[in-house]
Parts: C-alpha cells; structure tokens; sequence
C-alpha cells in the first residue's frame, strides 16, 4: 500500500533541473517536463546561470496532478544524461 502524500493535489510544483548551459539541456529540461505535462508556458519556465556561465538551472513550475506524475517525472529527468542534478 502507497503511504498517502503530504501534497494535495492539484497544485503548483516547481521542478527544479541543474545541467551545463547549453542549447540541448535546455530544450531536453522542457521536453522531459512536457511529456508529462503537455505544453509549458514560458513564463513557467525560469533559469539562472552559475556564477560563471557554465552552468544553469532550469525551474518549470508545473500543475502536478498526482504524486505518481512526480515519481515519473523525476524518475525520467534523474536518468536524461544532460541533467546533472534534479530537485
């Protein structure tokens, strides 16, 4: 038996994805969010470059509908080979 989650959904989840900044990860951090979620509004999306430009983090902040939509949507993210670090 699943233990019950301390979220309610639906409601506004903001998944967070740290990768080097190049054109790729950034067009990888959308589409892994999006096939799970359908389209993503840009103004949902919002990033910040590392001190020195190498690196960015990526925030899409999703409408989750379950806690099974968030396991599968950090289970695909952990495993995408240009994301560094999933929070």
């Amino acid at each position: 038996m699943r233990e019950k989650s301390a979220i309610e959904f639906p409601c506004d989840f903001p998944i967070k994805m740290m990768g080097r900044d190049t054109p790729e990860f950034r067009a990888a951090a959308r589409e892994l969010i999006e096939s799970h979620v359908g389209p993503v509004a840009d103004d949902a999306i919002k990033s910040n470059l590392s001190s020195k430009g190498s690196f960015v983090s990526i925030t899409v902040t999703v409408t989750a509908t379950s806690q099974q939509q968030l396991d599968d949507i950090y289970r695909d993210v952990s495993a995408h080979d240009d994301v560094l670090m999933a929070l």
